[in-house]
């Protein structure tokens, strides 16, 4: 099992980790040279062997499934003896059946008595917020640029005076993208983009929003209030560069109403509320060998507690979960949900063949690099991050999440489209993991990061806000790590920042998923 501890005896700690008793291969916890002994394995390493990569212990032929987690993560290219490292030379992917078992693995959910709380801001319409944002959201991308130099009047680290008198506000943040026109006026891109923008614009995290758009979009603005409910009000304003009277004028114009705004989102108190009202989104399918023993399972644990807490978690990244589906569909609550599941998987297969690619396009270069062979593997170890509980309902990229538990968002595997899409549906907070190192921050949601491997922690800590690597190196359980990690979610949505807000993330890294044709 994973995260064996040290034996108080001091005798020494394995130099490998081996998950189930029915894998053909063991993931080397540190680098291994030719002529190690693998102890209780029976096995002598042939060459040099990263960390985080896999060794075989059986030998396998060409042809023959390799299991990693008693799961199916490609098959060999060649016969691979004993000792061998297992990777891209030597293990390709490979389509095969799976036993969907569509929920054979549900199980009542153990709900707490009594559920912990936070400190949360609570709306006048019930809705519970972490954090307390003025918006700055564009229509197209041809506002982006007077978007921008609106929440710069307000950055704090420019023009500190300019909130000065609002301590209660987190920041004025500009939303910008690159869509917006250019597209079918009436088809699944520009619904995408409104459902996206509608989102933001009602999210709890902000306590009132400017939509800017330039005027002649294909986005326009009445059609994306009429497509999402949204009306103008003292919460939600709206102009256009060319109704205003250009660019200096559409800037003076969003200074003047954020500043009328101000003085509301500034009377905000927070005060204890259930952590029910917790919405994560789940972030990052697996950047290492180590994703899928430390980090993602120990966020799984916090998920399982959360859930029990009244509290919700998205699953998302659909090309992440690929080839481990059948893992969701066992703990789906009725087959309505695992088909929807199944669906957009399908969807996704053909999507790719008519782009000219294919699933086995993820993982990326750096995910190879830390050990992850095929999407396979790298899908088995992502879902790790659902923990156990039940899969509960399915939803399209940033369709608004009414329900609670465990549930399923199609986004892509792209880390700042899928968590933008999260936050569309209602994210209050984001975790993500990481073995790679991560650059990343989610406005208006906080980030928090999670590192699989102490190496990357040591080496990036001013990024990483908890280090999971304690898994690997044998302090701690994953079950420790879950409690940890759980407690951090309630501190950072009582409004601790996270090491990504501290370092300004999080208006770059709006990303609305963009479909079809741009003309």
């Amino acid at each position: 099992m994973p995260g064996i501890r040290p034996s108080s005896t001091g005798d020494p700690v394995s130099v490998f980790i081996r998950i189930h008793p029915a894998d053909d291969v063991v993931i080397a916890k540190q680098q291994l040279v030719g002529g190690t002994r693998l102890e209780g394995e029976g096995v002598t390493v042939a060459g040099l062997i990263p960390p985080g990569h896999k060794v075989a212990v059986k030998p396998i032929r060409a042809g023959q499934p390799v299991r990693r987690y008693n799961q199916i993560i490609g098959t060999a290219r060649t016969d691979i003896a004993p000792g061998q490292h297992v990777h891209t030379h030597n293990l390709e992917f490979a389509s095969f059946a799976r036993d969907y078992a569509v929920g054979t693995g549900t199980q009542p959910t153990g709900y707490v008595a009594e559920p912990a709380t936070f400190m949360g801001i609570v709306r006048p319409d019930g809705r519970v917020a972490t954090r307390n944002y003025l918006g700055v959201l564009t229509s197209v991308n041809c506002s982006a640029t007077a978007a921008r130099a609106i929440a710069d009047h307000f950055r704090r680290d420019v023009n500190p005076r300019a909130l000065e008198a609002y301590p209660n506000v987190d920041g004025v943040v500009a939303l910008t993208h690159g869509a917006g026109c250019a597209t079918a006026s009436d088809g699944e891109p520009l619904q995408i983009l409104r459902r996206t923008l509608g989102g933001y614009a009602r999210h709890a995290n902000f306590a009132g929003v400017l939509m800017v758009g330039l005027g002649c979009e294909t986005n326009q603005i009445d059609g994306l209030l009429e497509q999402e409910g949204l009306k103008e009000s003292s919460h939600l304003q709206t102009f256009s560069i060319q109704d205003s009277g250009g660019t200096k004028k559409t800037v003076a114009k969003g200074i003047e109403l954020v500043e009328w705004m101000l003085e509301e989102a500034n009377r905000v108190q927070r005060q204890p509320v259930p952590a029910s009202h917790i919405t994560v989104g789940l972030q990052c399918g697996g950047s290492d060998g180590y994703s899928g023993i430390s980090a993602n399972p120990a966020l799984g644990a916090a998920v399982d507690r959360l859930v029990r807490h009244g509290g919700t978690a998205i699953l998302s990244e659909s090309p992440e979960v690929y080839g481990g589906e059948h893992l969701l569909t066992r703990r789906a609550v009725s087959q309505q949900v695992a088909d929807k599941l199944i669906a957009r998987l399908k969807w996704w297969e053909d999507y790719t063949a008519r782009n000219g690619g294919e699933m086995d396009n993820n993982p990326s270069a750096g995910n190879k690099a830390g050990g992850l062979t095929t999407i396979l593997e790298k899908s088995l170890g992502a879902i790790a991050k659902s923990g156990t509980t039940n899969l509960v309902e399915v939803y399209e990229y940033a369709q608004a999440v009414t329900a609670r538990g465990l549930v399923f968002m199609d986004t892509p595997g792209y880390d700042p489209v899928s968590a933008t899409g999260q936050v569309a549906g209602g994210a209050n907070l984001i975790c993500f993991t990481t073995g790679r190192g991560s650059a990343y921050g989610c406005a208006p949601s906080p980030s928090l990061k999670l590192s699989t491997n102490t190496a990357l922690w040591l080496r990036q800590e001013d990024d990483i806000d908890l280090n999971c690597g304690e898994v690997v190196d044998g302090t701690a359980s994953i079950d420790e790590l879950g409690e940890r990690i759980f407690r951090l979610m309630l501190e950072t949505a009582s409004g601790r920042k996270t090491k990504s807000e501290g370092h300004g993330y999080g208006q770059n890294e709006f990303v609305p998923w963009q479909l079809g044709a741009v003309m």
